[in-house]
């Protein structure tokens, strides 16, 4: 029986590593794309909280902004060889993100630093995507083969 679970075991992992990072890679893009689009016709998401701590104009202005931003870093992540400048377009977005949790407290903490709202909770997830973004950056100058599909 052992052995048999073994066996199973080690087939989900190769089917991981196989296709692992290249699933992260897509999903992560089209959220991308997805969360950017919905800025740009109008949509305001959660994370539409970092345009108020970037004083470059309006809140309404710069929505538009990150939503192209957002586009393009998904774009990017979806095509292979520009994942390296998503991870740059993620770090230029990245201050925005951890500026919110500091600047707006009172929208990012119910209190602080264990209980963030509902906005604060997906300017988290956001910090998180960002070091998951650099996890498949760092596959990208692998070769694909058989094993690995990227």
């Amino acid at each position: 029986m052992k052995r048999h679970i073994d066996h199973i075991d080690h087939r989900i992992a190769t089917l991981f590593k196989r296709y692992g990072h290249y699933a992260h890679r897509v999903s992560l893009g089209l959220l991308f794309v997805w969360f950017g689009s919905l800025k740009l016709v109008g949509h305001k998401t959660a994370t539409s909280i970092i345009a108020h701590t970037i004083y470059w104009g309006s809140p309404d202005d710069i929505i538009p902004m990150l939503g192209s931003l957002e586009l393009s870093i998904g774009l990017c992540l979806l095509i292979r060889p520009l994942a390296r400048a998503a991870i740059l377009m993620l770090l230029m977005r990245l201050p925005g993100s951890v500026l919110a949790l500091i600047v707006l407290p009172d929208v990012c903490w119910q209190e602080f630093p264990f209980a963030p709202t509902i906005a604060g909770q997906y300017i988290i997830k956001d910090i998180t995507i960002f070091f998951a973004a650099i996890a498949i950056a760092g596959s990208v100058r692998e070769k694909s083969d058989s094993e690995i599909i990227h």
